[in-house]
């Protein structure tokens, strides 16, 4: 069947190859195709593997309009293939490995569309870690339309890097720097980001190695950006007001669209709502075992799809969960734990048998907005963030790395919907904070403030609300710069 006819706009959406990036471009290419796009979805041949893995063999068969193409990242295999590749080696293979694979696909999908098989290419929609995609827009002489899949502030402190570089913050001197009060430093020369210290930037920055392979693709990314870029973002004007203005006197063309699952709520019954994303098979074991809780009364534990911890971590906050005495639901992932699994004691079993169900994953938008869930202890990502208070859940949150610190502080001096866990949390610490959240005089206040930033939430996105107009905006000018290109 052709398309030609009906001139369907044609966007080519690729995510960096991990869970936290697939789900925010994924709910992005079904927004856009709510909105009329044919979308090619782009991942990587090991993420294809998985997703088949974990959806089923049809999984990706995708839809007339709504189809997925895949290309080879140049990773060695890994030993276990059901995992999150090393960073670092993935943002190596991006900048040297991906441009000639992604500019093939790109041919291919020309050629499809000189056939009348599919639409003609009308932009990309490139994750802006995937920096290679800028080139091959160029090559091909379409639109690149950045989605930061991250926060606005964590984009802001990316394009000062090169700053923080030449100030001598950034890399670390030694390893002491991390423990002597050198991250406590004032970090005031940012304007939108008042009040902040180089522990609350991107934990990229804290690196000791100069010759840091992800230091150096941001410094690269934050030099080279083309500064006319159309950039998207899943937040929204009231949640980042201040960072958004300050982008906007960098970028010309911001548009803060998120949340984007709530946008996505606008067409509940829509036929794209069926393809999945995740990029673990789900245990659906864990909404059946919440319907037997108590309203409000569950702490769900899920630190996402990178973050790792030692031995002695887990077994840390293992007890601080059991200790606290609420039911929890725990996701520990297979890859969790540095160095293999902990096996949790029989008297540790015996003593959370009856409030505790531990699994692998889950559809965690479905747990947190369950009634039983009252808290979320995270390492605050991003979409584990949003989703959150989208749900009215407050949280409690250990950040690993990347810019799990900069939502940290958000959320929990800016928003004052979250408790900071610290670094080497104790027993003694994961007890007190988990009561504190869900029965304490603090959690109560923030549960009231976060239901308050789930109901702005819910206006921006609605017909009318900022957010809903801008993602008409952004598409318009996509659009615009479309039959520009044909007339």
């Amino acid at each position: 069947m052709s398309y030609i006819a009906d001139r369907k706009p044609h966007a080519v959406v690729t995510p960096y190859p991990a869970q936290g990036h697939v789900t925010p471009m994924f709910q992005l290419a079904k927004l856009l195709h709510l909105r009329g796009f044919h979308i090619t979805f782009v991942h990587t041949e090991y993420n294809y593997k998985r997703m088949l893995k974990s959806r089923g063999a049809n999984a990706l068969d995708g839809l007339p309009d709504f189809r997925f193409e895949t290309i080879p990242d140049g990773l060695p295999p890994l030993e276990n293939d059901d995992v999150t590749q090393p960073v670092p080696a993935t943002f190596y293979s991006i900048r040297k490995n991906f441009l000639q694979p992604f500019c093939d696909l790109l041919h291919k999908l020309n050629h499809s569309a000189s056939q009348g098989l599919i639409p003609p290419l009308t932009c990309l929609v490139s994750d802006g870690c995937m920096s290679f995609a800028a080139q091959a827009a160029q090559r091909f002489a379409l639109p690149n339309v950045i989605c930061w899949p991250a926060s606005a502030c964590s984009l802001l402190s990316v394009m000062n890097f090169p700053t923080a570089v030449e100030k001598g913050l950034s890399p670390l001197k030694d390893e002491s720097y991390r423990t002597n009060g050198f991250l406590d430093s004032k970090v005031d020369w940012i304007p939108g980001m008042e009040n902040f210290r180089l522990k609350d930037m991107y934990a990229f920055l804290w690196t000791t190695d100069p010759n840091d392979i992800i230091l150096q693709f941001f410094v690269e990314f934050a030099n080279t950006i083309d500064k006319n870029s159309i950039i998207i973002f899943n937040t929204f004007d009231e949640l980042e007001e201040n960072v958004l203005n300050a982008l906007s006197s960098i970028f010309p063309s911001v548009y803060p669209i998120g949340p984007f699952s709530l946008l996505l709520n606008q067409s509940p019954h829509h036929h794209v709502e069926s393809l999945g994303y995740n990029l673990w098979k789900e245990n659906t074991e864990c909404v059946d075992w919440l319907e037997s809780q108590k309203p409000g009364s569950v702490i769900y534990v899920n630190f996402g799809s990178i973050t790792v911890m030692s031995a002695e971590q887990m077994l840390e906050f293992a007890w601080g969960l059991a200790n606290s005495k609420k039911p929890f639901l725990w996701i520990v992932r297979p890859d969790l734990v540095v160095g293999g699994s902990v096996i949790l004691s029989s008297e540790y079993v015996n003593e959370t048998r009856d409030r505790s169900l531990i699994a692998s994953w889950c559809p965690q938008e479905k747990v947190l907005n369950h009634p039983s869930v009252g808290g979320f202890l995270t390492h605050g990502g991003w979409n584990s963030t949003i989703e959150s208070f989208c749900a009215g859940v407050p949280m409690l949150c250990w950040p690993f790395f990347a810019d799990q610190p900069i939502n940290c502080r958000y959320m929990c001096s800016e928003w004052e919907i979250g408790i900071e866990i610290d670094r080497n949390a104790k027993r003694e610490e994961v007890e007190k904070v988990v009561n504190e959240l869900m029965v304490g005089e603090k959690g109560k206040k923030m549960r009231e403030k976060t239901v308050q930033l789930k109901k702005k939430a819910e206006e921006t996105t609605r017909p009318g609300g900022r957010s809903y107009m801008s993602l008409d905006k952004a598409i318009e000018e996509v659009l615009v710069r479309q039959k520009t290109s044909f007339d």
